[in-house]
């Protein structure tokens, strides 16, 4: 029976994280409140280096696990195990990234991922495109967009308000982390790989930013 006073020696992902020193200008702006957004970096055509930027700028970030794989390699001593995680990351009202990490434990793997997701994060343009509805919301998407992630190729079509999001699980998990409430979607392709179908989503939602729609002409 442990003694009374005994506490556990937390872990070392535990520990509290040191104070952050701005490395970049970008990061030395935001940390002075020069920088209060993302959209702001993104439109001096700049990227955020430092993770600490994304932790400050999106509070509200939300982490989803889409899957974990077990991979093995032959080595001298024998065979070797690692994980590899496949995390989405979003803020539920435009902003979404996907990224994967690779470790020998599943929990060290899973933060890497959070940490690749957090250095590929993308914007999400929403809106109204389906003439069913015509509301002029942000709920769903401005046009039709296909995105590619390997071998899959996904197709993302404006919905009504009240539909939902009409696709399988991964595809469903990404959209609502980037904010998106109601679209059709399509797929083709080798649809089991995970990690495909959500950067082919997310190729897809990227393509808004790359292309002006009826209402910014």
């Amino acid at each position: 029976m442990a003694e009374e006073g005994f506490r556990r020696r937390p872990r070392r992902d535990e520990a509290p994280a040191p104070p952050w020193v701005p490395k970049t200008e970008i990061g030395q702006k935001v940390a002075s409140g020069e920088i209060g957004s993302l959209d702001q970096i993104y439109a001096m055509g700049k990227m955020p280096l430092e993770l600490e930027i994304v932790d400050k700028l999106l509070p509200g970030l939300r982490e989803e696990v889409l899957g974990v794989e077990t991979t093995q390699r032959t080595t001298d001593c024998g065979r070797k195990i690692s994980f590899r995680a496949i995390v989405a990351i979003g803020d539920g009202i435009g902003y979404v990234g996907i990224g994967a990490g690779k470790s020998a434990e599943v929990r060290p793997a899973i933060a890497s991922a959070i940490k690749d997701a957090k250095r590929h994060l993308i914007k999400v343009n929403l809106g109204c495109g389906s003439w069913e509805c015509l509301c002029g919301g942000k709920h769903t998407v401005p046009v039709k967009l296909v995105g590619r992630g390997g071998s899959v190729r996904v197709t993302i079509q404006p919905g009504p308000r009240g539909l939902g999001i009409a696709g399988n699980e991964t595809v469903r998990k990404v959209l609502e982390l980037a904010g998106v409430k109601d679209v059709w979607t399509f797929s083709k392709g080798r649809t089991r790989s995970v990690y495909n179908m959500a950067c082919a989503v997310v190729d897809a939602l990227d393509l808004l930013n790359h292309m002006k729609t009826r209402t910014e002409w």
